[in-house]
């Protein structure tokens, strides 16, 4: 009796899976996807399995697509969590988000726990569609792939060897001018850095700026490749996360957007509005100290607001550039000492500069010289106490472990305004009986 063809030959296919997983990848890496997928869907999820994690992340992807639902969800709940997070990757968000649902739940917990990374990680950031390629492959067949994939890949092409570990890149450019026949192994060039996915934004961007590189791999402590961090994807995150600062220093929410609800913005803003009326009042209450001398001298009240005015814009200057220094790791906590002088010295010669100026327009509108030397000793008082004010709160948050840019702006004001009217009205009051 004659045996069934198509059984003999699932049955060597299986036999082949089984002994030879590696080989069997390869094997189907080389072919057209088409044409390997009826085998593949003929074979156990359990037989499957062993080849699924030698392949490619994006075959194994393609591939897992083509045969049936039920072997694909089956063969996934096989896969060690790690390399199915992997070729998940590598699906549209709808489709993913579709295939996790179906999953054994305890497997879909510990899939969507490898999934989830910090905001502003390198997990976070990565692109964990980038397709690895073979030493072995072709330059011919890596052109080919790309055109496939539509160009879907980052500034290099990442090499990984057959535990799916990173070995080396190949860039674009060095591939197009390259023979057809070369293979990639030949056009390898060493990674320089590489990214865990647990490493802050911080040490991102300080990687591309040490580097001068254009994407930079994210792998895990074995060094198996996990996706790549682009240029453009870091770009885009800082100019993100620089509004959102920009919202969190004068304390509105980072989640507020222009169209959202009246009653989500007052919930949101309306803590630190209260937080700021008491700040006010402690300001108020250092002008009512010497409400006196401002009955008696009632040009006081009219400069009041170029001190408080002149002091604020010197110490949000200084703010903005220590957080953005703490930001791209220019600085850390341990050079306060360091950067408090430089601003107080930035604020005492500009603070000189800015009191030569308003004495002299002070001058012509009173007419007299010890208005003009109140007012320009307590500017650059002010213009001090400010430079010091807007470098040490945010390093004191950081070393509080706080977020620097919650709501600086805030206690930033505080400060200038109580050094400002404390300054300008108290050497008014010493020298009360000369003005």
């Amino acid at each position: 009796m004659t045996a069934d063809p198509q059984r003999v030959a699932n049955a060597l296919t299986r036999r082949f899976f089984i002994d030879c997983p590696l080989d069997a990848a390869r094997e189907i890496e080389r072919r057209n996807v088409a044409s390997v997928t009826d085998a593949c869907a003929q074979q156990p999820a359990k037989v499957l399995a062993p080849v699924w994690q030698r392949l490619l992340p994006a075959r194994a992807a393609l591939l897992l697509g083509k045969i049936p639902d039920p072997l694909a969800d089956r063969l996934l709940e096989e896969l060690p969590s790690p390399h199915a997070v992997r070729i998940l990757g590598f699906m549209p968000e709808g489709e993913r988000r579709r295939r996790i649902e179906r999953l054994d739940r305890a497997v879909r917990e510990d899939i969507e726990l490898m999934m989830s990374f910090p905001p502003n990680s390198a997990g976070r950031l990565m692109d964990a569609g980038i397709a690895t390629y073979r030493t072995t492959m072709t330059v011919r067949r890596a052109l080919r792939q790309l055109r496939e994939q539509k160009m879907r890949t980052a500034r290099s092409l990442f090499l990984v060897d057959s535990d799916h570990k990173l070995t080396g890149k190949v860039a674009l450019q060095e591939l197009a001018l390259a023979s057809p026949n070369a293979t990639l192994g030949e056009l390898r060039e060493p990674v320089s850095v590489a990214l865990r996915p647990m490493d802050p934004l911080e040490e991102v961007t300080t990687a591309f700026e040490t580097y001068k590189v254009l994407d930079i791999p994210v792998v895990d402590i074995d060094n198996v490749f996990l996706g790549a961090v682009t240029h453009d994807r870091i770009a885009n995150t800082i100019q993100q996360q620089a509004s959102i600062d920009m919202q969190t220093m004068v304390g509105a929410s980072k989640d507020e957007r222009a169209l959202s609800s009246p009653t989500f913005t007052v919930r949101k803003r309306m803590p630190w509005l209260q937080i700021n009326l008491l700040t006010a009042f402690l300001a108020a209450a250092v002008v009512g100290l010497f409400e006196t001398t401002i009955a008696q001298i009632t040009a006081l009240a009219v400069l009041l607001p170029v001190v408080a005015g002149q002091s604020g814009n010197a110490g949000a200057q200084a703010l903005a550039v220590t957080m953005r220094g703490l930001a791209l790791r220019e600085i850390t906590v341990r050079q306060w000492i360091r950067v408090t002088r430089k601003e107080v010295l930035a604020g005492f010669l500009n603070g000189i500069g800015v009191a030569l100026t308003c004495g002299l327009g002070v001058y012509f509108w009173s007419g007299s010289l010890p208005l003009v030397g109140v007012i320009a000793v307590s500017m650059v008082l002010a213009m001090v106490a400010a430079g010091f004010a807007g470098a040490i709160i945010p390093i004191t948050l950081v070393r509080l472990g706080q977020d620097p840019a919650t709501s600086s702006s805030i206690l930033l004001t505080t400060v200038t305004d109580v050094a400002g009217f404390f300054a300008f009205l108290g050497i008014a009051t010493l020298f009360m009986n000369s003005l």
